[in-house]
């Protein structure tokens, strides 16, 4: 698929309604901006609260847009299988490159049940799948040896891997290498995409991409090209708003630093809620810090 910065892009909104000619542009100024891919409708893009007609135009937009320069990768997990395989194939037929499945929420299967969802979608679905883990949201940690068994699926191309344990990444990684196996793997956590690219893995879908896509695409580029220091210097430099966009659920922060920057307005959906007037200044701080505001 690739390798690099995918950014998992916010969903702006306007009184309510999607925004899509601020979505347009936002896509424009993350593809000016070299990124790797575009990861449209995860958790920053407020899957949840999208609707399918909404769905649909916004996936549209992100194809054209990208224009065959960079895949799109569309979120499409949900704790159905039968609905993921659904709106799997959907997103194939509009255009997508890859989905993101991420592991099933609230249900918390076996890791025999994951093994088992992830063998489903992927022999009924045409086209690259690639598994989220992200315990912190779903309550059920998708272990390394259940993704390695997932090697027997030839769709599954990759894991994003939010677990937030480093050993896991890194045991998840030997295993691979000891397999041969070509399976990319992703970090979910900004904060640890330096690190799991120094052991050997492929890159990150960022969320602080979506204000600083150029430095985290640069910094991601640094490492897999060998050059530590310059990378080690964009992390540093980047680590403020590494924690500050993630002092309130993602994608709060985030989408109050783009209203900051002009890219949308600082509008998200119920449950989601403003971000507070304290955690304003934290992320107004950071920004500056970080040399994005």
């Amino acid at each position: 698929m690739f390798r690099g910065t995918g950014t998992a892009v916010i969903t702006p909104f306007k009184d309510g309604n999607v925004d899509f000619d601020a979505f347009g542009r936002f896509i424009r100024f993350q593809l000016e901006n070299r990124i790797e891919a575009l990861i449209v409708l995860g958790t920053t893009g407020e899957s949840p609260t999208i609707s399918d007609f909404e769905r649909t135009q916004l996936i549209k937009i992100a194809v054209n847009e990208a224009n065959g320069t960079v895949p799109v990768i569309v979120g499409t997990g949900t704790n159905s299988t039968e609905k993921t395989v659904e709106m799997s194939t959907k997103a194939f037929d509009e255009g997508a490159d890859g989905v993101l499945v991420v592991v099933p929420y609230y249900n918390k299967p076996t890791q025999e049940g994951l093994y088992r969802h992830f063998g489903e979608i992927a022999t009924r679905v045409q086209g690259p799948v690639i598994i989220y883990n992200v315990p912190g949201r779903t309550g059920t940690n998708m272990l390394p040896d259940t993704i390695i068994r997932c090697l027997d699926f030839d769709n599954i191309v990759g894991v994003k891997e939010a677990s937030g344990d480093q050993y896991n990444v890194d045991y998840l990684l030997s295993r691979l290498k000891a397999n041969h196996s070509d399976l990319k793997v992703w970090s979910g956590n900004d904060d640890q995409a330096f690190h799991l690219c120094s052991s050997g893995g492929d890159g990150v879908i960022s969320v602080i991409s979506n204000a600083a896509p150029l430095k985290t695409s640069s910094m991601i580029r640094s490492i897999l090209g060998g050059d530590l220091e310059s990378a080690r210097d964009l992390h540093l430099e980047l680590l403020p708003i590494m924690k500050a966009f993630f002092v309130e659920s993602n994608p709060i922060p985030v989408k109050y630093a783009l209203s900051l920057m002009g890219y949308c307005r600082n509008e998200l959906r119920l449950p989601l809620y403003d971000l507070s007037d304290a955690n304003r200044t934290v992320v107004e701080r950071a920004m500056k810090a970080s040399g994005v505001l």
